[in-house]
């Protein structure tokens, strides 16, 4: 293995964000921009990557010690692109179809389009030992764009969302061409062994790949199938968890509900991929049920704002909050009403406080690749308390198999489930958390980065 190769990132986005009022680049919070920040400086690297700016027009600039390589998108080319085939086609194609995906030509060439802009962008700054590395679905088709248009030392692609099984990914129209897409790469990374194992069993159906789930042969060349599930910074949530100004957070939080007995928490990103319909359907069961937890035990459902612009999730935001509405109005007592909803996001710090004023963290996807708001949870509760309820169709599921794991789709088992949380005696919990601890500690995003980077033949 070899440090001294040049690492360059190809993503979606730069991993800073511009600001308009002040006229500067700012870095974007996250797990994968800590990880990679280091191995880019260290190693001299580039990030490519959309600016988040339509037509801005920016030249490639250096920000925190890394090179950064802007790629440009009109607004029709991004609203095909990124609004069209990416959230319309892929995003519900990847996550087991729970809503139809749309297969519309249109779309189909921008798609095209924008992997082969990036493409070309990243060709025109890099040298034959560099080592490039393609994140997520977005760029499906740029591995095997950079490998024609370049010669390059290698090339891994790591997909941060699912990948379907055959039956739905077959209907995919443009099928092949994007399983010769990833197949450009040297190194293929997966979040799960199903994720993997999917991938494979495609390759070798649509393609003339043959092999195993560890590795496929195409075109002459030997590809890797990795499962690499990615990690967080746990030290850095853990410390903010134990700091005074969290605790305090936490206490206020607490408070502010009138000190229930149990608090409930959900932390998600408001899409239909995150099952929070069922998720309330599934509290209102258990208040039913056990009506004396009504005012003992309090739910707090955080949805952050996501595609805001889009129908589609205009309408799910307001049968959520249509949902809440009528659950408060059954069971609510005078000022205690059992759902609390917020519809916003928070900084790092406040959303600690309130990971440690939840007893219960209620993380129930219909299907994610990873799930890492699980992780935090998990890394916050430095003294060993609280439960972690996860859905089985979680990547993280795998890997965190301490927690109570549950099929979302079973309201009657998940409202059972969440009953025996809240009532979870002390030592279980402990024994239960600290199993939990020791994976997201030992499996953190730096042990992530090493994983993959090692994979591509670096030492991160």
């Amino acid at each position: 293995m070899s440090s001294s190769r040049r690492v360059v990132v190809v993503a979606n986005r730069l991993p800073v964000a511009w600001d308009e009022e002040s006229g500067e680049w700012s870095p974007s919070p996250g797990g994968l921009v800590s990880a990679l920040t280091p191995i880019l400086q260290r190693t001299d690297g580039l990030w490519v990557g959309w600016s988040g700016v339509l037509e801005a027009g920016f030249d490639p600039f250096s920000h925190s010690g890394i090179r950064l390589v802007p790629v440009e998108l009109d607004e029709d080319l991004y609203l095909s692109f990124y609004v069209g085939f990416c959230n319309g086609t892929l995003w519900p194609l990847y996550h087991d179809a729970v809503r139809a995906p749309e297969f519309h030509r249109h779309w189909w060439a921008p798609y095209r389009e924008v992997n082969s802009r990036f493409a070309d962008t990243t060709v025109s700054h890099i040298d034959s030992d560099d080592v490039v590395w393609v994140q997520d679905y977005q760029l499906q088709l740029a591995p095997a764009m950079i490998r024609e248009r370049a010669k390059v030392h290698r090339i891994g692609f790591y997909l941060h969302i699912p990948f379907p099984p055959l039956e739905l990914f077959a209907k995919l129209p443009w099928r092949q061409q994007v399983i010769e897409g990833l197949l450009g790469a040297d190194v293929l990374s997966f979040q799960s062994r199903s994720s993997r194992t999917n991938f494979s069993v495609a390759a070798r159906r649509l393609t003339e790949a043959e092999g195993t789930t560890r590795e496929l042969r195409w075109q002459g060349r030997n590809v890797q199938l990795q499962v690499a599930p990615i990690g967080i910074d746990t030290s850095h949530f853990e410390q903010l968890g134990a700091s005074d100004r969290v605790r305090e957070h936490a206490a206020h939080i607490r408070s502010e509900l009138d000190d229930p007995r149990s608090v409930i928490l959900g932390v998600d990103r408001l899409d239909y991929t995150k099952g929070i319909d069922l998720r309330m359907r599934a509290i209102k069961t258990l208040f039913d049920r056990r009506p004396e937890m009504v005012g003992q035990v309090s739910f707090i459902q955080i949805a952050v704002p996501s595609r805001q612009d889009v129908a589609a999730y205009q309408r799910i935001r307001r049968d959520i909050e249509g949902m809440v509405g009528r659950i408060n109005g059954d069971l609510a007592e005078v000022g205690r009403p059992p759902i609390h909803y917020l519809y916003r996001s928070f900084p790092t710090e406040e959303l600690v406080g309130y990971y440690r004023a939840a007893d219960v963290m209620l993380v129930t996807p219909l299907r994610d690749g990873m799930n890492l708001v699980s992780k935090e949870y998990v890394a916050t509760r430095y003294d060993n308390t609280g439960a972690l309820v996860l859905s089985e169709f979680a990547g993280a599921a795998e890997e965190l198999n301490h927690a109570l794991v549950v099929n979302p789709h079973d309201l009657d088992a998940l409202a059972d489930t969440l009953g025996r949380a809240v009532s979870m005696d002390p030592s279980e919990q402990s024994r239960r958390m600290k199993a939990l601890r020791r994976t997201v500690t030992a499996k953190d995003v730096f042990w992530w980065a090493d994983r993959c980077l090692q994979a591509l033949g670096l030492e991160s």
